[in-house]
């Protein structure tokens, strides 16, 4: 492990000096001279250091500390963790196909993949996993429950599960698959002529996932496309290159790669016939769409080719390769920055020029430069991408955010479903008044404790008035202020009732028609699709977006 971890801190060490020195001999004297330095410091402290010292703890601390001087994505991934980011990179490991996670101190099953292992042997959302393979896990963190549960595809994994509103476990056999995460885990049609896909990632055949959805929408009579890539971390370069060249010209530029090694800068261009350019889409955005996403919400604006609505979008314009080192572990460095075909790179931090505490920060709105679209629109770069239509996000309710966190809203679907064995279609779905009361007397002896954002102001107040001995004087209209916002907080399951509702009515589709119900579920009040469909809805409107004012 120790040498292991000198070859990951050899290869950061050369790649730090070829940013900083122009001569070989320089660069080669300073490598070797600082490897000596800390092989020498390393010794010393592992000799004389009063406790033990762990050496790949120590030298893990080392290589992760110098990395992160650089940026975020610039990472050494030991042999430990190749697995888990093997997984992230391709979308596939071997295990049963559920996403899990702790509530109230339980492990427990959050949503099982459609047609997965877990899926066709019943688990369900909210069954409590007790223990893998005779391992009892309530104690366990989700990680380590995680690592049990994956395995070699077609290996048995036996769980005792306990199921919502039962006080008896049962112990169930499932053989585990090899998983593969879905690119696009949603299609369907909005309306009759709108067609909307999810795309969540950028892992190997993301292209060819969404060239089949805009098939099959189309072949539902969609005449309009919504993608939505809000949330959107990104992945593979190609891919993102693979889906913009679905909605352009064969021919055009897509990306280009920039970075210190000359040779490998490259341009990417749109290789293949396109699936479909005159199709009217809207691209979804959000503030956590990111690197491909961003290049494929860019391509789309630079080429007048859709309209984005939403948030604009993180400003991830940095590309990472992997090179390998000793003993199986590996080193993703970033290599190049990316631009997009009006010339613009859309990173927002400025890495390479930090502040003197070693902080970064984004780049100034003023500092930000001008380009062009296809048709002469101003866009910006150094910033992430800007929507065309820019769409507020509501700000939760303080009693939203407290029946979320407390984890009402997840007990109470899984208790709805225990009592209502079938419901109508997600996009259909509602809770009458009668349904929303029975959820407002489940909550009567639930704690639903929270504090408003003038209750904390309130407070403050009284603290500054008792320093300068002025409480005296307005304690009463402080106590009367106290008694009105407490008054207004007990109505605020009837003021907040729509969107308490809607949350509860996703959660609760979710039971019953897993991600494709929640996500169906909010189609009639998701703030960033009823934009889409309205700009969709105008042809003039679209069209304006996409031209020259």
């Amino acid at each position: 492990m120790y040498k292991k971890s000198i070859a990951g801190l050899f290869v950061g060490i050369f790649a730090l000096g070829l940013f900083s020195f122009k001569s070989d001999s320089e660069k080669y004297f300073e490598i070797a001279k600082n490897l000596d330095v800390f092989a020498t410091l390393f010794k010393e402290v592992n000799t004389y250091y009063v406790d033990d010292v762990p050496p790949a703890k120590m030298v893990r601390t080392g290589i992760d500390a110098m990395l992160k001087s650089l940026d975020p994505y610039t990472n050494y991934i030991p042999e430990d963790d190749i697995e888990d980011f093997r997984t992230m990179t391709t979308g596939q490991y071997g295990g049963i196909g559920a996403v899990i996670g702790s509530r109230n101190g339980k492990v427990t099953v959050q949503m099982p993949y459609e047609n997965s292992p877990a899926h066709k042997a019943g688990l369900a959302i909210g069954d409590e996993i007790l223990k893998i393979n005779g391992v009892d896990v309530r104690k366990k963190s989700t990680e380590e429950v995680s690592k049990l549960l994956k395995g070699q595809a077609n290996t048995t994994v036996k769980l005792e599960i306990r199921s919502y509103g039962q006080t008896k476990s049962k112990t169930i056999d499932l053989l585990r698959e090899n998983i593969i995460v879905e690119n696009v885990p949603y299609y369907g049609m909005v309306d009759k002529e709108i067609g909307y896909l999810q795309l969540s990632g950028f892992t190997p055949d993301a292209g060819k996932e969404v060239k089949l959805a805009v098939q099959k929408l189309k072949e539902k009579g969609a005449k309009k496309i919504i993608l939505d890539l809000r949330d959107n971390p990104g992945g593979l370069l190609h891919e993102a290159v693979n889906i913009s060249n679905l909605f352009v010209d064969k021919g055009k530029d897509i990306v280009s790669t920039k970075g210190k090694v000359e040779e490998w800068n490259k341009t990417y261009k749109a290789l293949d016939e396109p699936l479909d350019t005159q199709i009217p889409l809207v691209v979804l955005t959000s503030s956590r769409s990111a690197s491909a996403s961003e290049i494929v919400a860019g391509v789309m604006q630079d080429y007048d080719r859709a309209v984005l609505v939403g948030e604009r979008t993180f400003g991830k314009g940095l590309v990472q390769v992997t090179r390998p080192l000793s003993y199986n572990s590996q080193l993703k460095v970033t290599t190049a920055k990316y631009y997009i075909p009006s010339g613009r790179c859309i990173q927002a931090i400025d890495y390479a020029h930090r502040n003197e505490d070693g902080s970064v920060g984004k780049i100034a709105d003023s500092l930000r430069v001008a380009y062009k679209t296809a048709a002469g629109r101003i866009v910006y770069d150094g910033g992430g991408v800007s929507p065309d239509v820019e769409v507020k996000q509501p700000a939760y309710s303080e009693i939203i955010k407290a029946i979320a966190i407390k984890g009402h809203f997840f007990d109470y679907a899984n208790k709805y479903r225990a009592e209502h064995p079938s419901i109508p279609a997600a996009k259909e779905f509602k809770l009458t008044d009668a349904d929303y009361k029975k959820f407002v007397a489940y909550l009567a002896d639930k704690d639903v404790s929270y504090t408003t954002a003038i209750e904390d102001e309130l407070k403050d107040v009284a603290e500054s008035a008792k320093k300068g001995k002025h409480y005296d004087d307005i304690q009463a209209e402080l106590d009367a202020i106290k008694k009105k916002v407490s008054h207004n907080k007990s109505n605020d399951l009837t003021r907040f009732r729509p969107e308490i509702q809607e949350m509860l009515e996703a959660e609760i589709a979710s039971r019953y028609y897993l991600q494709k119900g929640y996500i169906e579920s909010s189609f009639d009040d998701d703030p960033d699709i009823i934009m889409a469909k309205q700009v969709l809805n105008d042809a003039g409107k679209f069209k304006s977006y996409l031209k020259m004012n």
